[in-house]
């Protein structure tokens, strides 16, 4: 229940969430005062069962979701890699009904105070099930296409070959993982996955045309981000669940007329969080010294900034990443290396000699020093953290 969003809201500005968080339970309400709540597009087990505002409108409409049972009866299920084509009506595809619900929201609610809008698109997280006219031209397209060898899927830790050996087995998103998949269908999978993406960008510019139509961007600021990337087969995995730079980063723009000046790509690493205090610097509020996220808001306005030395992820064992106990990373400018809890193997990876990363040095003796180095600096900021947040939740305790 507690987020940075509270305090927008304790701030007066109208706080409204159009589609997917993630949170949970998934209507929590966060700080918002309202949320329109659109979850992942195929939910499986107990999570069928809560109906979001996509559920509620197709019913409404008196249309069947396409949805894994359904995607499961068709012929080339096994070879499909989770791409199909979309056949409900277009306005009803979840990422056009987020677009239009967020602009229509604008469109109907009087402008009465400052606004905190997120908008989160389901797509193009899986199924890959973009509309037809958007994926034909891609599929006449040469898309680039990763070199999976033998050689780099011997060399995967034991754990993520045992999600490789999961994901094959089990459909998670209506994806079943071929595990030697053809390039026709590598490319077909890529294809429509970037035909999504081309839909919500459509969706975008709906918005943006929407809050300069009511004078929010007089004053406003537009951030645009993802939560993760997806190999889309590449390195031999689907999804995410790994580690490597497709997954963990993320692209982000931000633009605010009049405030930050365009046309700059700013270099050096940052963590995801570290867009929150530089929006509520902008706003006037104070920022926790439980939070550690480092603002952004210096780089967004050309002044001096430090990058992060070091960035870091975690991936607890769920559902999917079933073979280790716990999966962290950390990444510098030049090296990253993650890590399995109990576990001796890992990955090393020289970014400046391999970007791909599909050359392994943990086990490497030349490597031995920096892995040792990455490895005692993981620790160290595990320390840290725990330290610098233990007394965040104590209001509430």
């Amino acid at each position: 229940k507690r987020s940075w969003i509270e305090q927008f809201a304790e701030a007066g500005y109208r706080c409204v969430n159009v589609g997917k968080m993630h949170s949970y339970p998934y209507h929590t309400p966060l700080g918002f005062h309202e949320r329109y709540v659109v979850e992942n597009k195929d939910r499986y087990l107990e999570e069928r069962f809560y109906f979001d505002e996509w559920d509620k409108a197709l019913k409404a409409r008196g249309l069947v979701k396409q949805q894994r049972e359904l995607y499961r009866k068709r012929s080339d299920y096994q070879e499909a890699l989770g791409a199909f084509d979309w056949e409900l009506p277009e306005d009803m595809h979840p990422d056009f009904f987020v677009g239009d619900t967020a602009t229509w929201w604008l469109d109907a609610y009087p402008k009465t105070e400052p606004l905190f809008l997120q908008i989160g698109f389901p797509g193009p997280h899986p199924p890959y099930d973009p509309i037809p006219r958007y994926t034909e031209p891609y599929l006449k397209k040469d898309l680039p296409l990763m070199e999976v060898t033998q050689e780099e899927l011997d060399g995967l830790p034991e754990p993520l070959k045992g999600l490789r050996k999961h994901n094959h087995e089990v459909d998670h998103d209506s994806v079943v993982l071929d595990l030697e998949p053809s390039r026709e269908q590598r490319h077909r999978q890529r294809a429509y996955y970037l035909a999504n993406v081309t839909m919500i960008d459509e969706k975008i510019g709906e918005i943006l045309n929407a809050l300069e139509k009511h004078g929010y961007l007089e004053n406003g600021i537009v951030v645009f981000c993802s939560d993760h990337g997806d190999c889309l087969t590449d390195h031999g995995h689907s999804q995410k669940w790994t580690m490597y730079d497709l997954i963990t980063r993320v692209p982000m723009v931000v633009w605010a007329p009049g405030r930050f000046e365009g046309g700059r790509s700013i270099e050096g690493l940052c963590q995801h969080m570290d867009i929150g205090p530089a929006l509520m610097e902008i706003a006037g509020l104070e920022v926790s010294k439980s939070l550690e996220a480092q603002s952004l808001l210096p780089a967004l306005k050309g002044e001096p900034w430090t990058p992060r030395e070091f960035v870091y992820a975690e991936q607890i064992k769920d559902a999917i990443l079933t073979d280790t106990e716990f999966m962290s990373m950390i990444r510098s400018r030049d090296w990253k290396l993650v890590h399995f809890l109990g576990m001796d193997c890992g990955q090393l990876f020289n970014l400046c000699e391999d970007p791909d990363e599909t050359n392994n040095l943990w086990d490497h003796p030349e490597a031995l020093e920096i892995r040792r180095r990455l490895l005692d600096q993981l620790l160290e900021w595990h320390i840290d953290s725990q330290v610098k947040t233990h007394d965040w939740a104590s209001e509430w305790r």
